[in-house]
């Protein structure tokens, strides 16, 4: 040891007992770095893939795993101003490296040296984490006067993610919303899609998401479990019809990471339709691209959320316009691995927030 002190830290090692606690030398901070005490890392769809469905994270195993994070930066590298130490603050999920030519262009979003914690290095199921400094967004008192810091977690991927996406796919007043999947990120685009003023429709196939869906601002919720595709669609329709939502220009937001949510979604396309994908998925799907032509439609990805916004996001948890405590619950981060198999089983129903000792 360096004399820097101990990272507790819990450690990805296998799907049977998917996390161990190891203490970790305390880094020191390099160029353009921090060190945040984490004070609450979200339990991510994320993360359970890469411990459960096989996808591979950038950097070599064993990885601390957690990228839904909030914090206090305790200390800072050369380059980042000292007036940060101190401050509560999120930590966006996905932290561009700000300078190459992709980032100078605003296309933040793919930057090819971006930073995900959890996933290129260290994230945080650990008592502190080392992250670049540039994007972390400070959090105000009016912000923590309608939420606790570790609440604010799930600001970082859950709540920023849907957020993007409603702004990219253009949501205005008036329009119809379908989110197919009411699940961690799906109930924050219900209430962000709603808090726009969009009439909302959100499907799932759990009839207790449903009806916090329903609690989060939309207007109608669909059980889609047992329907085919088709179903589906007439059973939109309809909601659409009874609500006098508009017959065309649709925004349709896959936040279910599915593949039948997925087809679903792909066969709500109507004309002037917007298609969303923000879920993911290691499964196939078979659609017929010439939807897009024949409705003039458009489909897009969406990875993670330009840091850029978050200031934005968190003024929406300050007003009131985005709730987190309905939505949340809080565990000791020393249950993760008790959490992450309740989780998988499909027996919780709040986004768990785990927090350090």
């Amino acid at each position: 040891m360096s004399g820097r002190g101990a990272v507790e830290a819990w450690m990805m090692t296998g799907p049977e007992q998917p996390f161990e606690k190891r203490s970790l030398e305390r880094e020191t901070p390099g160029p353009g770095e921090a060190i945040v005490a984490v004070r609450g890392c979200g339990v991510c769809h994320t993360d359970l893939s890469f411990v459960y469905h096989g996808v591979a994270t950038r950097a070599e195993l064993p990885l601390v795993l957690g990228h839904e994070i909030s914090g206090v930066v305790e200390e800072v590298g050369e380059g980042v101003d000292a007036a940060l130490c101190g401050r509560p603050v999120v930590v966006p999920a996905v932290l561009p490296c700000g300078e190459c030519e992709l980032c100078r262009r605003g296309e933040r979003r793919i930057c090819r040296r971006q930073i995900m914690p959890g996933n290129d290095r260290h994230g945080g199921y650990a008592s502190h984490v080392t992250v670049p400094a540039r994007y972390l967004c400070p959090v105000g008192d009016d912000v923590l006067a309608r939420a606790e810091l570790w609440q604010l977690a799930v600001v970082s991927d859950a709540v920023t993610t849907p957020f993007q996406a409603v702004r990219r796919a253009g949501l205005e007043r008036g329009d119809l919303a379908v989110f197919i999947g009411a699940g961690g990120i799906g109930v924050h685009g219900v209430q962000i899609a709603a808090a726009t003023g969009a009439t909302v429709i959100a499907l799932d196939v759990r009839p207790e998401k449903l009806e916090t869906a329903r609690k989060a601002g939309a207007a109608a919720v669909i059980d889609v479990s047992g329907l085919s595709v088709k179903e589906v669609r007439a059973k939109v329709k309809a909601e659409a019809k009874a609500l006098g939502a508009p017959g065309s220009l649709w925004k349709i937001f896959e936040t279910s990471g599915t593949a039948p949510g997925q087809e679903a979604a792909f066969a709500l396309l109507c004309h002037g339709a917007t298609l969303a994908v923000v879920g993911f998925t290691m499964a196939r799907i078979e659609v017929r691209l010439s939807n897009l032509m024949a409705f003039d439609a458009r489909a897009f990805g969406n990875w993670g959320c330009d840091p850029e916004l978050y200031p934005e996001v968190l003024d929406w948890v300050a007003a009131g316009r985005i709730e987190l405590a309905p939505y949340v619950e809080q565990r000791p981060l020393d249950e993760i691995n008790d959490v992450f198999r309740a989780v998988h089983a499909g027996k919780v129903e709040r986004r768990v927030v785990l927090t350090p000792a």
